[in-house]
């Protein structure tokens, strides 16, 4: 099969697309014709990229291939999978420590796989699990969010905030936002109900009393978050560890989490999806010769939702 590898570990500049070995699904997996697949910041800079685990004393398993979003068809099922079928459309998260979906091919545990949504096509649903997982999760999962409450979300415009933005409105919160100037009409259309430019105009002179700070930039953009929330508010990071001793001094929860793949989770953001409520956000979508220069472009500005390289037709 043609795949994009990485022999040595490093960035987008170590990726090289060429022939690899076609997988085969052990007893309890899935073996996937993929049709796309989606890329992640900061994935190449993971130990469980490279390694058999999140332990840098773990075993190396390079040559890796990247991309833990996808999108595809089941060509084969191991010995114990009953469900899904061959032939079955479907989508999924990749577990980090496992190879990725730049490739023809892919296996995956068959209970971490879920039926595609209908009304999008491949390339648009390979922008969903990682990205609308982590929305999710970060939502109802850590913070239990609950119809009026203010939510705060910190870089509305990425590949898991735009999300995040749909998400929350949907669950009857009133979402406030941070993005760049070229961004606020298209936050304001996912669902946010205000949102500001943050080269230009500081979030804490307009909100306060927020329930929720869903933080997905970190650094000292976490750090004035702190006090906009109100007493037993939650701020949840998905950038950085938040700092303990800054919640309790605001006397709120501070939680730092790892999407984590979940096959019934995918299965109502299908069902969401089809349901017109949550809509996939793709940037651009690439060939797979060029997984590398998509890769070089998620340092950059401006991206408006995913990055996805598509595979096969």
């Amino acid at each position: 099969m043609h795949a994009v590898r990485a022999h040595t570990r490093g960035g987008p500049e170590q990726l090289v697309y060429e022939d690899a070995p076609r997988p085969a699904p052990g007893p309890d997996e899935v073996l996937v014709a993929v049709k796309a697949a989606a890329i992640t910041p900061q994935e190449l800079s993971w130990t469980e990229t490279w390694k058999q685990g999140s332990d840098e004393t773990a075993p190396d398993r390079t040559p890796i291939i990247p991309a833990h979003e996808f999108s595809g068809v089941v060509a084969a099922t191991g010995a114990r999978v009953d469900d899904p079928a061959v032939g079955d459309a479907v989508y999924g998260l990749v577990p980090f420590a496992h190879d990725g979906a730049a490739a023809e091919f892919l296996t995956v545990p068959a209970d971490l796989v879920a039926a595609k949504p209908t009304t999008v096509d491949y390339d648009r649903a390979a922008a969903l699990p990682l990205a609308a997982l982590s929305a999710l999760q970060a939502l109802v999962d850590q913070a239990d969010v609950l119809t009026g409450q203010q939510v705060l979300v910190q870089g509305g415009a990425g590949g898991v905030g735009s999300y995040v933005v749909q998400l929350a409105a949907d669950l009857g919160a009133h979402v406030s936002a941070t993005a760049s100037a070229a961004d606020l009409e298209f936050v304001m259309d996912l669902g946010a109900e205000r949102v500001f430019d943050y080269r230009n105009d500081r979030f804490e002179d307009h909100v306060s009393d927020v329930d929720v700070v869903v933080d997905l930039v970190g650094g000292a953009t976490q750090q004035r978050s702190w006090p906009v929330l109100k007493p037993g508010g939650v701020l949840v990071s998905l950038a950085s560890p938040p700092d303990q001793a800054e919640a309790a001094r605001h006397r709120v929860r501070g939680v730092f989490f790892v999407v984590e793949p979940d096959a019934s989770e995918l299965a109502s953001i299908a069902d969401l999806v089809d349901r017109g409520q949550l809509a996939p956000v793709v940037d651009r979508v690439l060939p797979l010769t060029d997984t590398r220069a998509g890769y070089a472009a998620l340092d950059g500005h401006g991206r408006r939702g995913k990055i996805v390289i598509h595979v096969a037709d």
